[in-house]
């Protein structure tokens, strides 16, 4: 594809994002073509390398689909209902080799970045594994479940990750929307408070809990904070999508908490489930 094409691909969507998507697939896909064994574990998975691959090539699939204006269900949104969609996505497709698995996570970013291009949020909205969305959303949570399972491809061969500040941040409209839909209700329950939370260099935003309701707002709270927590963006988005522990980012100085209660900042992360 011509370069001039590929600009025009970007243009609808936010700026930097079609470009993080292309750039992140491009990155696993040469992580890929650089394994000569795809039969080696990812730390704290259950899959191969070969397994998360074939993964992200049949979960780059389904998005273009969705972006696209097909309907692809996928199991309900829960944590269990998605484990068994995935399942059953890999147990029917046996691909486990690099370079078809590298070639088909590429290819398909590229599908979804035309259809972005060519659909408006004016049209149907796609119904995601995680409910429906508008289509910076669809394209964030794209990046973010590329990032995530890119970041532990590189972790099982040894390799730099492609987890940046930039992409980081251009994976909060996903994360800001589907905080609500992925409450620990076990952990919430009960729990009254107001957290700010501040990415350096970037954005901040409240979530607000009362009865087991969350609410997430853009900007800080709207009520005083009873605990503002300041994290780096690339550690807000790896704790988020359970990758790196909150302790170890405490301990490397890439968390901050103050307030009135700033006890709660350890809590924060234990409120969600990782999507």
């Amino acid at each position: 594809m011509r370069t001039t094409e590929r600009q025009d691909i970007e243009g609808p969507l936010p700026a930097g994002l079609g470009q993080a998507i292309r750039a992140t697939a491009e990155d696993i896909a040469t992580l890929l073509r650089g394994a000569s064994y795809t039969a080696v574990p990812v730390p704290g998975s259950e899959w191969t390398v070969g397994e998360a691959a074939a993964h992200l090539a049949l979960a780059n699939e389904l998005m273009a689909d969705l972006a696209s204006g097909r309907e692809r269900p996928y199991g309900d949104g829960t944590p269990q209902s998605l484990a068994a969609a995935n399942a059953d996505s890999l147990a029917a497709f046996g691909e486990r080799r690099a370079e078809p698995l590298a070639t088909m996570i590429a290819e398909q970013a590229e599908v979804f970045l035309d259809a972005m291009a060519r659909t408006t949020d004016e049209g149907r909205t796609p119904i995601t594994p995680l409910g429906p969305m508008g289509r910076d959303v669809l394209a964030s949570y794209l990046l973010t479940h590329m990032l995530g399972h890119g970041y532990d491809l590189a972790r099982a061969l040894g390799r730099p990750h492609m987890v940046d500040r930039p992409r980081a941040g251009l994976c909060m409209p996903f994360m800001l929307s589907v905080m609500p839909r992925v409450t620990n209700t076990a952990a919430t329950a009960g729990l009254t408070a107001r957290y700010t939370i501040r990415l350096r260099g970037g954005e901040a935003f409240g979530v607000s809990l009362a009865d087991g309701v969350v609410q997430v707002t853009p900007g800080p709270a709207a009520d005083r904070s009873d605990c503002t927590i300041l994290l780096d963006p690339t550690a807000f988005l790896l704790i988020a999508l359970g990758r790196l522990n909150p302790w170890r980012a405490i301990a490397r100085g890439q968390v901050l908490a103050w307030g009135s209660k700033p006890w709660l900042a350890p809590r924060f992360p234990t409120l969600f489930t990782a999507p």
